[in-house]
């Protein structure tokens, strides 16, 4: 057995866009896919190695691209997050950006197109999240360290996604009080969800890139214990889905 890569270019609105595929060579029949989808930055290495972690799990893992292919930053760029702010300007192009990754993922020769789900960390947790409201096929979803304001379309009821939101308490962008409301917004529509917090957590808890120095700052750092822990209750939330 052995994890391989493969990138793939695929087509969808404002594209191309450039993601990469992971799973197992031995591979006969098609398996579960879960789309992974990058945080402020983009598509990077990071994602890369959370697609190869899924596909370790027995799933076809595809950390895709909703920016466009080479656009991408870092902490260092002038406004690290120029590409998300102008997605959330436009929530609707976000969705069919989504969209389009979905179908890249469902459209894969090793992908039973009838079961995928979805993990997003920061940017992409909002991204999971839209994903559900928006009624894409997908069976459930996992949000890392999200972001939960609302699109600005109208979200389909009930959701049948299931949904898992695995939480830093002391997160700054989504304190308390916003992961109540998400609660709420969820029970409105008839979702099954769950919500995790973690104690001494804040946001970019699974981060390694925010482990100490300067893109470190009070509540938004990597956290080892948020990240272990959040990573086994998204493996049993797929187990769940997937059974």
């Amino acid at each position: 057995m052995a994890i391989v890569r493969q990138t793939m270019v695929y087509d969808g609105p404002g594209g191309p866009f450039e993601g990469v595929f992971a799973y197992d060579d031995e591979v006969e029949t098609a398996r579960p896919g879960v789309l992974v989808v990058p945080n402020v930055l983009g598509q990077k290495e990071a994602d890369n190695v959370t697609a190869e972690s899924l596909a370790k799990l027995g799933y076809v893992g595809f950390a895709c691209d909703v920016y466009g292919q080479g656009k991408r930053t870092d902490f260092d760029s002038p406004n690290p997050a120029e590409y998300m702010i102008a997605l959330n300007a436009d929530r609707a192009l976000l969705r069919d950006r989504l969209k389009a990754s979905l179908d890249t993922l469902r459209g894969f020769a090793f992908v039973d197109p009838e079961r995928t789900a979805a993990y997003g960390y920061c940017f992409g947790g909002k991204c999971v999240l839209d994903m559900a409201r928006a009624g894409l096929n997908v069976l459930g979803v996992v949000s890392f360290h999200g972001v939960y304001d609302k699109p600005d379309y109208d979200t389909v009821a009930p959701i049948k996604a299931k949904v898992l939101v695995c939480h830093g308490w002391e997160d700054p962008i989504a304190p308390p009080d916003v992961m109540v409301g998400l609660g709420k917004e969820l029970t409105e529509v008839q979702a099954d969800w769950q919500i995790h917090a973690y104690g001494n957590a804040g946001h970019a808890f699974t981060d390694m890139d925010r482990k100490g120095g300067a893109n470190t700052r009070p509540g938004v750092a990597y956290e080892e214990r948020a990240d272990r822990r959040s990573w086994e209750a998204g493996r049993d939330f797929l187990a769940e889905v997937f059974k």
